[in-house]
């Protein structure tokens, strides 16, 4: 035998041994294992050489859609132009992202499209018409785009979200006349009003809002994106990571049966957050996100955080590990879809972060995308 030929049959026959010896020990003690930590269990499997993934492929809830953000207040803006957003949108498609969403038309006097309303009440012209531009480039590529509501920022200031109510009158009304009948990729709505508990005025907001999108576009689908008040929800401006006082599961379940049983008429899905949770508390919170949205027939989709809050830099993309660990968990408890906060930023090749390229290239490694 050459004796490269023997380097490689021992190479073999090691791995070989080394799983052999591994598997059954795991399967044995199997049975040992209590329902909380038999869902993290997984049989070692043996390497395609160094680097290579040891866990089961594609065992997550693929991503099928993103947030846009281009109106925000805590991530840095990457001044695109639309040769980056064409080029981005590919980079979406070839992932096998199917919806974009419009985070929020508009932030206090930051708005994304020349609203006639909102110009007259004193917020500042774009440059650019950035819901024409999302519009056309998903109608390009085959997507749904749906559109974020605007945002006084009267809520975060009064911590009322029926102040919210009063301008998306005219901007729902007006949104729908300017782009609605225009395009065909405009498949929806999302109220951007972001609360995690029973907050006062957002039965009321949601149902107004709501119903105000399915009237004018002859009932398009509405979602919202809330939070879970978990451990991890703490403001992003200051220095904490967790806080002491994070809501129980049974308390989320309360609390958010009340809110369901009040919208689920006029708001069709509902995406939690999935950051603000450890990740074994995924599957409790998951479990019980799903029982409510079944009980009230909605969809429950997932948002996948694609940034990482347990870094003391706000934010950065997310490690990889920690995004296979949601999207695991969302197909576990058979969620219908999996969006992400957010592409552009935090996965794209082209982000200004080059965590988020390599997250790209790690993501289309697990799922086997070419």
């Amino acid at each position: 035998m050459e004796e490269t030929d023997r380097r490689d049959f021992l190479k073999k026959s090691a791995i070989l041994g080394a799983s052999a010896l591994i598997a059954p020990s795991l399967l044995n003690n199997s049975n040992d294992l209590d329902a909380s930590e038999h869902h993290t269990a997984q049989t070692l499997l043996p390497s395609e050489g160094p680097g290579s993934l040891i866990v089961p492929k594609a065992n997550g809830l693929p991503i099928t859609g993103t947030f846009l953000d281009e109106i925000s207040h805590d991530i840095p803006h990457q001044n695109w132009g639309y040769a980056e957003w064409d080029k981005d949108f590919q980079y979406m498609k070839s992932i096998g992202i199917d919806t974009v969403i419009e985070i929020r038309g508009g932030y206090r006097k930051f708005i994304t499209w020349p609203s006639p309303y909102l110009l007259k009440k004193g917020c500042y012209m774009p440059s650019v018409d950035l819901v024409d531009m999302f519009l056309s480039l998903a109608e390009k590529y085959g997507m749904k785009f749906y559109f974020g509501l605007y945002d006084s920022g009267k809520y975060w200031d009064t911590g009322d979200l029926s102040w919210e109510i009063e301008d998306n009158k005219y901007v729902i009304d007006e949104i729908w006349k300017m782009y609605g009948t225009k395009y065909r990729s405009f498949r929806g709505w999302y109220i951007s009003g972001e609360i995690s508990r029973k907050t006062k005025g957002a039965i009321g907001a949601f149902r107004a809002m709501g119903k105000q999108c399915k009237d004018v576009s002859g009932g398009l689908p509405t979602f919202i994106s809330p939070w879970i008040d978990g451990k991890k929800a703490v403001m992003g401006t200051n220095g904490e990571l967790t806080k002491a006082d994070a809501i129980s599961v049974e308390e989320h379940e309360r609390e958010w049966n009340e809110i369901f049983d009040g919208i689920h008429d006029v708001v069709d899905a509902c995406a939690f957050q999935d950051g603000q949770i450890d990740y074994n508390e995924l599957d409790a919170f998951f479990s019980v996100n799903k029982k409510l949205a079944d009980k009230y027939g909605m969809k429950c989709w997932t948002n996948a955080e694609s940034f990482d809050r347990d870094m003391p830099i706000r934010f950065l993309p997310i490690k990889f590990d920690k995004l296979r660990l949601k999207l695991e968990a969302a197909r576990r408890c058979h969620y219908d879809k999996a969006i992400t906060f957010e592409f552009s930023h935090f996965m794209s090749p082209q982000s200004s972060y080059i965590q988020a390229h390599h997250l790209y290239d790690r993501y289309k490694e697990y799922f086997g995308i070419i």
